[in-house]
């Protein structure tokens, strides 16, 4: 595993990402919501239970510098799997923020190794509660330490920040970030859809790029399928 560009071996999420699609989010995959572990209203269990409403095949809870929501939720899940219910594959998130081209950017670390010490270490900065201070804030620290975790690295809506997507995009690509979040809901709709000509051309630089494509929700509020 590659510590210091994109994983140089098959990643088992990579796959899933391959077949993203602008209709895969809200009720099918969703790789970017929020629990009251951070700044999101719902509590784990109630996203589960919605998740499992919706009828996800893949999902990651992605709190601000916090995975304190994996472990209920991986419980609840596990709970409703045994008494027969379909349940989504749940995967480790956190959402960093970092500097990237001197522009505070966020980065979506997915699919990190939950068990080894070693994994634990590494994303250690980056899940106190709040945003890291000093080396650990350069996105090129933060892409390091998602690999030396075992993780995806993906940068966060791409066209939310105050430089172009484009530009941002390609300073993603040359540190060894994996991929982005291709389809994302910018209008913020009440029901999450993707939106037209900016998701496009996100989605077609990161396939010029060989990088991966994400989507989600964002999910902040009470409902799953929306922002």
């Amino acid at each position: 595993m590659s510590v210091g560009g994109p994983v140089s071996d098959p990643h088992p999420l990579a796959g899933v990402l391959a077949g993203v699609h602008a209709d895969s989010c809200p009720g099918e995959l969703n790789f970017h919501c929020h629990t009251l572990c951070s700044d999101g209203s719902l509590t784990p269990e109630r996203l589960g239970e919605q998740a499992v409403a919706l009828g996800l095949r893949h999902l990651a809870v992605t709190d601000h510098h916090s995975t304190a929501a994996l472990a209920p939720l991986r419980l609840w899940l596990a709970a409703q799997a045994e008494r027969g219910a379909a349940v989504p594959t749940l995967w480790s998130g956190v959402e960093i923020s970092c500097l990237l081209e001197g522009c505070l950017v966020h980065v979506l670390a997915l699919g990190f190794d939950e068990t080894s010490a070693e994994a634990s270490a590494a994303l250690t900065p980056y899940r106190q509660g709040s945003a890291p201070v000093g080396e650990a804030l350069r996105a090129a620290e933060v892409v390091r330490r998602i690999h030396a975790a075992g993780g995806l690295a993906l940068l966060a809506h791409p066209a939310r920040y105050r430089l172009p997507f484009a530009r941002l995009i390609s300073a993603a690509a040359a540190l060894g970030m994996d991929g982005g979040e291709a389809w994302y809901d910018y209008a913020m709709q009440p029901r999450w859809q993707p939106t037209p000509l900016v998701c496009e051309s996100i989605a077609a630089q990161l396939d010029d790029l060989g990088l991966l494509r994400s989507c989600g929700t964002d999910t902040h509020g009470l409902e799953l399928h929306g922002r």
